[in-house]
């Protein structure tokens, strides 16, 4: 036996194990509070923690056990909360780097990196409008926030792509710029986690709703108005490679529908209007020609009077948030089952994303 500190190496059964792999595949299944805790062992396991194989292995571990994130919306600090689909909350993180940012909003979660924004209005169509961008990993209580796009005589719209790497990203941003005459001239810019700058595309023909979009298998997808501005008509989407593509909707579509990550496809959740009880799951099958399928339709066990605010997926699952239930609906067996969690959070109208614990910087590409 050779014993050499963290590099020990035993032999048995014949087979040779190097004892970085097992801390590796022992430490990496836990909690990424408990995995902070562990660094303070040894100089041995701070160095294995901080390494990217551990990194890596650690997010593959937590990727097969994905949990919710719940934002409440708040002015002040915010606090996040990490639950289980069962309703169990894990953990109530504050966000102590954001308290001089009032009323974020979040609008995106993968591999553990959340994005929020915090937007500014003008007081009329002289000023420029500007928001504050900021990528968190609440687990590990990093934040970065952006540096300022261009100036805008409207609030902009945002969407966040993730890769190739596992931390890096880029930022699309929507801004509407002044020209003469007081017409307004759409324009989008990038800002990219390897450059840490903003660069500016050369033209695009539609702008989202809002920042509201959801980030599936390489692709950023928005809602984009309808011709009555007020409820969405199609939908937008780009690739890492910068590559923008309308689709169009189902034809059975609600202005309250919301766009989630189904096991790994785009789908789309209708609400419908003239009633709020039932609701229908879309799938997208081809997105070069707009071909949907729909997966299945439910009522959902609400009242006819709530609405539902927001909606996320984790694996076959779909979490629902009205203004008075908290509701899981299983895709493969139709089943629903509420959560008694009514009264857990400080405000209400919170937001949900599904959530993959990590401790992936945001500021820095993994390992430099």
């Amino acid at each position: 036996m050779d014993v050499d500190g963290s590099k020990l190496i035993c032999i048995l059964n014949k087979n040779w194990f190097e004892i970085d792999d097992i801390v590796i595949n022992i430490l990496s299944r836990l909690s990424v509070k408990s995995i902070t805790l562990c660094k303070s062992v040894s100089k041995d396991w701070y160095r294995l923690i901080n390494s990217p194989p551990f990194i890596k292995a650690q997010l593959i571990w937590s990727k097969e056990n994905p949990l919710y994130i719940v934002y409440p919306h708040m002015y002040f600090i915010p606090n996040v909360y990490f639950m289980e689909g069962n309703g169990e909350i894990i953990d109530r993180i504050p966000l102590p780097a954001c308290r001089n940012f009032s009323s974020l909003s979040m609008i995106c979660s993968f591999n553990g990196l959340i994005c929020c924004i915090n937007y500014a209005s003008p007081l009329d169509m002289t000023e420029v409008s500007d928001l504050d961008i900021l990528i968190c990993n609440p687990a590990i209580q990093e934040v970065l926030v952006l540096p300022n796009g261009s100036p805008s005589i409207e609030d902009p719209s945002i969407g966040v792509a993730f890769g190739p790497g596992i931390n890096e990203y880029k930022v699309f941003r929507f801004f509407y710029a002044a020209c003469e005459l007081k017409v307004k001239h759409l324009e989008c810019e990038v800002y990219s986690s390897m450059t840490e700058s903003w660069r500016r595309l050369e033209s695009v023909e539609h702008c989202p709703m809002d920042s509201t979009h959801v980030f599936v298998n390489g692709r950023v997808y928005w809602f984009i108005c309808s011709e009555e501005h007020l409820v969405p008509g199609s939908i937008l989407s780009v690739d890492m490679d910068e590559n923008f593509r309308e689709i169009r909707l189902p034809d059975e579509f609600s202005e309250n529908s919301f766009l989630i990550d189904l096991d790994g496809c785009l789908s789309l959740v209708v609400v419908y209007d003239e009633d709020e009880e039932k609701m229908s799951i879309w799938v997208l099958k081809d997105c070069n020609e707009s071909i949907w399928e729909k997966k299945c339709s439910d009522y959902i066990p609400i009242d006819a009077i709530e609405c539902v605010d927001s909606v996320a997926a984790r694996k076959n699952e779909i979490f629902f948030i009205t203004s008075a239930h908290y509701l899981v609906f299983n895709v493969d067996y139709k089943t629903w089952t509420e959560l008694d969690i009514a009264g857990t959070f400080e405000e209400n109208f919170p937001v949900a994303f599904a959530f993959t614990e990590s401790l992936l910087p945001c500021n820095r590409p993994l390992g430099s």
